[in-house]
């Protein structure tokens, strides 16, 4: 079985879970579900702007296991910040999934406007404190605008998913979710499967494995969830089978040091700057 990461408002929550930007929002998103269900995965990732919940949601729904021992993550798109309109589009997404309640929702990205994020979030602790949702978090935003939610709000987020791994890690941000007890995730894990890297190849040949399980045991060691995605049930296995070794502290160090600090995705300015131009 998957191990947990315990948030700091004790919810306990898979260490991995299945990716699924771009799957369809029709059987194949089923079988994903199903066939990551029996890989082992208990988490399922989702978001508004995936245009997936709703059969992603019957896949959950269908797929053998009792909903409690499943974890949900939708998010919040960028056309629904403020407080009314972000509770309006979790009901919309709670409809599509056809659930009674999302174990974790987030605010997919933060925008400009410090105050409608601010309302969000407002909109945000009332879902969690109606039992709406167990975990409530971001995605996509930087320490300051995590101070700000912190400094004006009156519960902390519990998680932010972020673009991370060996190419490109975030340090400052990774830095102030472990000091404050936010829950890092990793969107895009694996950098597109990019990792003909020698610290990478060198860990895969010792231990038998392959450099995404090198890069995903990575992740694990360093205490943050990892989100692959992938619709091919051999990757959805293979993604998992890390938990047999451990690396060494010098393996891990090798790892952290192929940083580039050059994205994969967008950044927050630069997308939001895009959606203004309506390129998105």
């Amino acid at each position: 079985m998957i191990p947990c990461f315990k948030l700091h408002n004790g919810v306990e929550v898979p260490a991995i879970g299945l990716g699924t930007y771009r799957i369809p929002n029709d059987e194949e998103a089923v079988r994903c579900v199903r066939d990551a269900v029996a890989a082992g995965y208990r988490s399922i990732d989702t978001a508004m702007f995936y245009h997936n919940e709703e059969w992603l949601g019957k896949g959950v729904r269908e797929c053998g296991v009792p909903r409690e021992e499943m974890y949900v993550t939708t998010k919040l798109w960028n056309d629904s910040h403020g407080y009314e309109p972000a509770l309006k589009a979790f009901a919309a997404s709670l409809r599509r999934l056809g659930l009674t309640y999302v174990d974790e929702y987030l605010i997919h990205w933060p925008g400009f406007d410090v105050e409608a994020f601010v309302q969000t979030w407002k909109a945000f602790e009332t879902l969690y404190k109606d039992g709406l949702v167990r975990v409530i978090g971001v995605s996509n935003f930087m320490d300051w605008q995590l101070k700000v939610l912190m400094e004006r709000c009156e519960i902390k987020p519990m998680v932010n998913q972020i673009e991370t791994h060996p190419l490109f890690q975030p340090a400052q941000a990774i830095r102030f979710c472990r000091e404050n007890g936010i829950q890092v995730e990793a969107w895009r894990p694996i950098a597109h499967g990019k990792l003909d890297r020698g610290a990478l190849l060198d860990a895969a040949k010792k231990y038998g494995k392959t450099p995404a399980q090198i890069t995903m045991r990575w992740h694990y060691q360093n205490g943050c969830r990892a989100i692959p995605k992938t619709t091919h049930k051999e990757r959805m296995a293979e993604n998992v089978d890390i938990f047999d070794f451990s690396l060494t502290e010098r393996e891990m160090e090798r790892i952290t040091n192929l940083n580039t600090y050059v994205r994969t995705g967008e950044s927050p300015d630069e997308f939001f700057l895009t959606v203004k131009r309506g390129s998105v």
